[in-house]
């Protein structure tokens, strides 16, 4: 009968999670010699090619990829065993591992995550705050349980992930008492040429800010664009200039940051999601969390 060497394995499943056997060898802790040998008699035991190099890259082969999948289950029943065996955190304590993305409004994320403090036992939350795709990584190598996030997880980056829709609503418009007397006017005319601190490119508000500008024939004057969230609304309410966040939120940013609404709109869309390694969750807080979702809507965006 033949065996399966899950060393040999596993060492596949980490260099193919990275795209890179330096990245691997570090990660395990191995010189990449002995990685690329122990990779090589996987490949002997299999049959099969799995890496394939152009240039400096290494890709998978189509059966290289039938080997990941299955690899993914392995590895993610494994951790399942270990959860039940240890009890994830001892016998009366549950223990839950969140990725926020720094693009992913702080009070937003607390709403999400607020379901699983009530789930009806005793719980220790974890979070780690992060780009979107170094947590998705994570995730991957299964460090997390969840990542939440205002984007999804594609197939283009190469992690095997499912997302959950846990809620959407739309976006307002903040500035400072001063500055918000200066933009009075009809919304979003009153926009053109304002200041305005925008997310980076490559988020999704960002993105779906400068659709909407470009609808409206809006051109707002970009003083800063600022990756972290909570950053972003501190220089709004320094006076830098108008900023958006969620209208789920528009109460609690008028009344930490001390700012006016200025305008508000439906149109754009900000979608918020659990990110796990598995089409169907099974951790407890992340069940309660999907399910309150589906349970009590979220968007409650405040009337015009």
């Amino acid at each position: 009968m033949e065996w399966l060497n899950y060393h040999h394995l596993l060492y596949f499943w980490m260099t193919a999670r990275h795209g890179s056997m330096a990245k691997a060898s570090a990660e395990l802790r191995l010189a990449p010699p002995t990685l690329s040998a122990q990779i090589r008699r996987l490949e002997a035991s299999l049959g099969e090619a799995l890496f394939l190099r152009e240039g400096r890259r290494l890709v998978l082969t189509d059966m290289g990829r039938v080997v990941q999948g299955y690899a993914d289950e392995i590895f993610s029943r494994g951790r399942e065993m270990l959860d039940v065996v240890k009890q994830r955190g001892g016998p009366a304590g549950l223990t839950l591992a969140v990725g926020v993305s720094d693009a992913l409004p702080k009070l937003v994320a607390w709403r999400l995550l607020q379901p699983a403090l009530s789930i009806g036992r005793e719980i220790r939350v974890v979070c780690r705050d992060g780009r979107h795709d170094r947590l998705l990584a994570d995730l991957a190598l299964h460090e997390l349980d969840v990542v939440l996030s205002d984007a999804p997880a594609t197939g283009a980056r190469q992690v095997r992930a499912f997302n959950h829709l846990l809620g959407e609503c739309g976006v307002s418009f903040f500035a400072v008492r001063p500055l918000a007397s200066r933009l009075a006017g009809r919304f979003p005319r009153n926009l053109e040429h304002a200041p305005f601190v925008a997310p980076t490119d490559g988020t999704a508000l960002r993105h779906s800010l400068d659709a909407w500008f470009d609808r409206h024939r809006v051109r707002p004057r970009i003083v800063g664009e600022i990756e972290d969230s909570a950053l972003l609304r501190t220089f709004g309410q320094a006076g830098a200039g108008v900023f958006a966040a969620p209208s789920v939120i528009e109460r609690e940013v008028v009344r930490q940051h001390q700012v006016r609404v200025v305008g508000r709109t439906s149109e754009i869309r900000e979608r918020y999601y659990a990110i796990s390694a598995e089409r169907r969750v099974k951790h407890p807080a992340v069940v309660a969390m999907t399910e309150a979702a589906r349970g009590e809507g979220f968007d409650r965006t405040p009337a015009r």
